[in-house]
């Protein structure tokens, strides 16, 4: 089997503004690719460039996915490991647009054993429950909007922070008189806070039946980690802090964090992702996954990883939920009261409809 070409597309997925600490987002700037084989096999891969966290947009990964799709011309697509190995060392860092690829391959291979990715990862079905993400806004407008999810079903509530610490400690009071004691709670302050404001809204705060906070301060300021996280009255979740295994590696053996947060754009895809889950694992730090913007097709090739990792207890699988006004994905995953339903075909099970895709920018390679 070889690779014969790639189609890339500027796959632009209008939405409602989304407002984290680090700005806004007004539409998913994500990438959609297939990698086609000489044995008619063709994998699909997605990913959302969010440029505040990873440094790349949708025109950088555009670009490099060109170079990427040239490097493996003429490639065998099933040795995985090979083929990523020639994108690291083709350029570093870009992990956001290397995880289409590594999504693609790993489409490819389950597809060519006839399995949905779940069980080609050595995995089963599993329940999972997704928490529905509340961003940043005045805190009555938040509190509505979670009392709404409230009436909606949700019972898993995340809540954008880091901003100053005032508002953010009101922010937390509000939507909890609304919604009441039973929702769980979860906070992400996107590295919005420095090391003495993490300390002042995480003590104010507890009260308020907190389940953790991710990434509450700037990835410079991870030497501080281990003193947060014994100080703070709730539990700490590595999100920024955690790009690759090595980063695992070296923020969970400093006693940082308790819990990590995986997102496959990124961490670089699926490969990166099971070191990073394997790092975590043996030093007995539970998993969330969680996602940028992306669509259904790359949201549910991570529900596939998550299902097949049982280090993985924690789901923020809302990504296509925050405000996307359309859903080109034909397949794929569905909800049923926030839980997350995987496709058994083969492979990721989930594919985008060519009438949307006739509509944007194109090129193969």
């Amino acid at each position: 089997m070889k690779i014969t070409h790639t189609d890339i597309y500027r796959f632009s997925i209008p939405m409602h503004p989304f407002t984290i600490a680090t700005g806004t987002m007004y539409f998913a700037q994500n990438i959609f690719i297939r990698v086609f084989t000489d044995e008619g096999i063709y994998g699909v891969g997605e990913c959302s460039a969010f440029p505040m966290i990873v440094g790349e947009t949708q025109n950088t990964c555009f670009e490099m996915a060109k170079d990427f799709a040239a490097l493996w011309r003429g490639k065998y697509p099933l040795a995985i490991p090979e083929r990523m190995s020639e994108l690291h060392a083709f350029t570093a860092y870009n992990s956001t647009a290397k995880s289409a690829f590594d999504m693609a391959l790993y489409d490819i291979a389950a597809k060519q054993a006839s399995q949905p990715l779940y069980r080609f990862l050595g995995g089963e079905k599993k329940n999972m429950e997704t928490d529905l993400t509340v961003g940043i806004q005045a805190p009555e407008q938040m509190a509505k909007q979670a009392l709404d999810f409230k009436q909606q079903g949700v019972r898993i509530i995340k809540v954008k922070l880091g901003k100053r610490p005032g508002d953010d400690i009101e922010r937390i009071r509000c939507i909890r008189e609304a919604i009441g004691e039973n929702l769980q709670l979860r906070i992400d302050a996107n590295q919005g806070w420095d090391y003495e404001e993490a300390i002042t809204v995480l003590s104010a705060i507890e009260k308020y039946k907190i389940a953790f906070c991710e990434q509450p301060m700037r990835r410079y300021n991870d030497h501080l980690l281990p003193a947060l996280k014994k100080v703070s009255p709730i539990p700490i979740m590595a999100d920024e802090s955690v790009f690759d295994h090595h980063d695992a590696e070296r923020v969970v053996t400093s006693d940082g964090c308790s819990f990590v947060n995986i997102k496959l754009s990124k961490s670089g895809g699926i490969l990166e992702a099971l070191e990073i889950n394997r790092v975590c694992s043996q030093r007995h730090i539970p998993c969330m996954m969680g996602g940028m913007l992306e669509s259904r097709l790359a949201l549910t090739a991570f529900a596939h990883f998550a299902s097949s990792q049982n280090n993985i207890i924690f789901y923020d699988m809302d990504t296509c939920m925050l405000g996307h006004t359309i859903d080109p994905v034909t397949g794929g995953v569905r909800y049923n009261n926030f839980f997350v339903e995987l496709p058994d075909a083969p492979g990721i099970g989930a594919d985008v409809d060519d009438s949307f895709l006739a509509t944007l920018e194109k090129v193969r390679v």
